[in-house]
Formats: structure tokens, C-alpha cells, sequence
């Protein structure tokens, strides 16, 4: 089945890329049905195609000018309908030289993705306030999550906000997954975790796994993992970071955290009616989970807060809005019969060095007493 979801896709974005180069010269009066041009064409789709392998940009790129071109062609049908009768006045005129340019979607899709390599380097704190009758004192958590360390942003980013994150002076650090993945190699996931190593807190730096650190799609990808998951053990541990993988520890006097195992993880992880087992339900429970999944069994076993991200917000425009209607939670803050989800859409992207939606943001959250 996945492999006719593959072929498929790849046989769509052929026929886009053909569909576009004819498009781009019929604009300039070329007669594309000819046999050399479309050779030409298919070379065109053959060369994009190998950019693509070599730079993933490149898909994007031709997405949006697909798209845009697309979008273009409807906006000048309508414009040719609604101004037949204005053919010989000068805003007619000046349309037609700017759509047989051919320009639009071209500097469109430089605007854009522009913006979303800025984006992509702009990490900013999101901040949520939660009050409860379960704590007596203020108690501060920032959630990391979603790194993507040395493959999507640079990783002197990082590198440069830890002083900024340890000047607000947090209580608990929760690192919520996927802060290396297939990408990474060795020497970059240590070091992403002698990076984390430096965050300071009150009650320490908790981590638990999401669906890429322990490079589980490496086998389908390329067949070799770049270290072992006994390798990036030993990197979170030597760094003072602490693994809750199915399990739940005590935080100070009035807090409780508990961190799953990853949903899609081969070996499958405990129910969610024993992960709070022998746990003192009167203090304030959190759970860490990277995918924001079972927020409702979570409610009914007496979790107050969850904390995932995985979704990055969609990432790339529109698709935020697609994941938002169709999978949600997808972003931002919900409330599930008394639990208080929040997911974070991540420190940095997935599969393309832009953002142009959502943020890249690690997630405040002060814990304050119900008054």
C-alpha cells in the first residue's frame, strides 16, 4: 500500500512539473505540442526531479510554483471574463504584460519561502499561565521539543538561546522529543545533548523519545542508523538528563511528571492506566508525551497537564490548516475534560529548512495557585 501511495505521488508531481513547463513557455508564444519540446519538457521533469534527490528545496520550491501558477491562471480567467469590454484600457494591458511575464508565482515563491528560512532561525517564547488548587507555591516549565538538531536549522541557534532559556529561571525542563532524528549524525547528537546539557532549573531536565530519535526510519531510508539507542542513552545520561520512558517521577513536594514511550515505537509502550500507578494523585500531574495523543484517558486517570509537539504547526502554508481540521489537536492550548493540553509546534522544522506557518518557539508555562 505504501508503495502505491509512493508512485503515485511521485507520478503526480511529474505530471505537475510537465504541466508547469508547458504552462511557463505557452506564455511566451512557445508551441509546447511540438515533439522536441516536449523532450524538452520531460528533460525539464528529469532534471527537477534529480534536484529534488540532491536538495529537498527543490520540491518546495516546484510546489509553489505549481501551485501559484495555478492559482494565477484562475485569477486571469476571471479577470478575462469580467474585463472583456476593458481589453484597450491600460490596467487591462498592464495585467496581461505581468501574466505573460510569468513572473507572479516566481516572485511569490521568493517572498514566501524567504520568509520561511527567516522564520525557520526565529525561535521566541509562547507563554501559558495554568492556574490550580493542587499547588501552594509558582512553579515554572519549559518545554523544548522537536529539534531536528543539525539537519533543518543551524545549530548555532540553539546554541545561542541557552542563556536566554536559563534567564527564566525555570523550575522543570521537559525535553519532548525528537531532538535528533535520521539526519543527525553521531557527532551532532552528542553534541545537541551537551548543548541541552547546559539548561539550568530548579528540579532538573526530564526527556523522553519521540518517533525520529532513535532513528526507527533509518532501516526504510537508507538501511543504517548513524548511532545505537544504547549511544544516545549514554549522550542524554552523561549530559544530567533525565529518560522517562513509561514512567513517573516526583517533583519537589507538590508535582508529579510522568513521560511516555513514543506511539509509534516498534516495541509498543504501557497502557495509560499504568503509567500513574502507586503515583500521589493530589499533587499537580503532568505527563510528557511527544505525539498529543490519549488526552482524554489521560484526563480520567487524574492528569492535569499533557505537554507534546510532533505537529510543528503544519510548518508549511497551508498545511496547518489541514492538520488543524482534520487531526486535531494540531497547535496551541485545549482543555479535555479538566486536562489541560498544550502542543507546541517545536524549536525548529521537519523535512525543509522553512516555516511559513506557525513559529519555531520553545513553551513557557508557570503553574500558579488557584485563588
Amino acid at each position: 500500500m505504501v508503495i502505491f501511495i509512493l508512485v503515485g505521488m511521485l507520478l503526480a508531481l511529474a505530471s505537475g512539473l510537465y504541466w508547469l513547463t508547458g504552462r511557463w513557455l505557452s506564455l511566451y508564444g512557445i508551441p509546447v505540442k511540438k515533439w522536441n519540446i516536449r523532450l524538452l519538457r520531460v528533460g525539464a521533469v528529469l532534471a527537477v526531479a534529480l534536484l529534488c534527490w540532491l536538495w529537498r528545496m527543490t520540491l518546495l520550491i516546484a510546489l509553489h510554483l505549481m501551485a501559484l501558477f495555478f492559482l494565477m491562471d484562475v485569477g486571469a480567467f476571471v479577470i478575462r471574463r469580467v474585463g472583456r469590454k476593458c481589453r484597450e484600457e491600460r490596467w487591462y494591458r498592464t495585467f496581461r504584460s505581468i501574466y505573460h511575464s510569468g513572473l507572479v508565482p516566481v516572485c511569490i515563491t521568493c517572498l514566501l519561502l524567504g520568509f520561511g528560512a527567516y522564520q525557520i532561525r526565529n525561535i521566541v517564547p509562547t507563554e501559558y499561565t495554568i492556574s490550580t488548587d493542587k499547588v501552594q507555591a509558582n512553579y515554572r516549565v519549559i518545554l523544548l521539543t522537536d529539534l531536528h538538531y543539525d539537519t533543518i536549522q543551524n545549530r548555532n541557534v540553539l546554541k545561542n538561546k541557552i542563556d536566554e532559556i536559563n534567564a527564566w529561571n525555570p523550575d522543570l525542563i521537559v525535553l519532548g522529543g525528537d531532538i535528533v532524528e535520521e539526519g543527525t549524525s553521531k557527532t551532532s547528537m552528542e553534541e545537541a545533548f551537551q548543548v541541552l546539557g547546559g539548561l539550568k532549573s530548579t528540579f532538573g531536565t526530564y526527556y523522553v523519545y519521540g518517533n525520529h530519535d532513535r532513528q526507527d526510519y533509518a532501516d526504510a531510508a537508507s538501511g543504517a542508523r548513524t548511532y545505537t539507542v544504547q549511544e544516545l542513552q549514554d549522550a542524554i545520561e552523561s549530559n544530567g538528563i533525565t529518560i522517562l520512558c513509561d514512567r513517573w517521577v516526583p517533583v519537589g513536594e507538590e508535582l508529579v511528571l510522568a513521560g511516555r514511550n513514543d506511539v509509534s515505537t516498534r516495541d509498543g509502550r504501557a497502557a495509560a492506566k499504568y503509567l500513574l500507578k502507586d503515583a500521589d494523585l493530589n499533587r499537580f500531574i503532568i505527563t510528557a508525551d511527544h505525539q498529543p495523543v490519549e488526552t482524554k484517558e489521560n484526563a480520567k486517570l487524574g492528569v492535569d497537564l499533557q505537554l507534546s509537539g510532533h505537529t510543528h504547526a503544519g510548518q508549511i502554508f497551508p498545511v496547518g490548516y489541514f492538520t488543524d481540521w482534520f487531526l486535531e489537536p494540531n497547535y496551541g492550548k485545549y482543555e479535555m475534560e479538566g486536562c489541560t493540553l498544550i502542543v507546541s509546534s517545536g524549536v525548529a522544522g521537519w523535512g525543509f529548512p522553512a516555516r511559513t506557518q506557525g513559529k519555531c518557539e520553545y513553551v513557557v508555562i508557570d503553574i500558579i495557585p488557584d485563588k
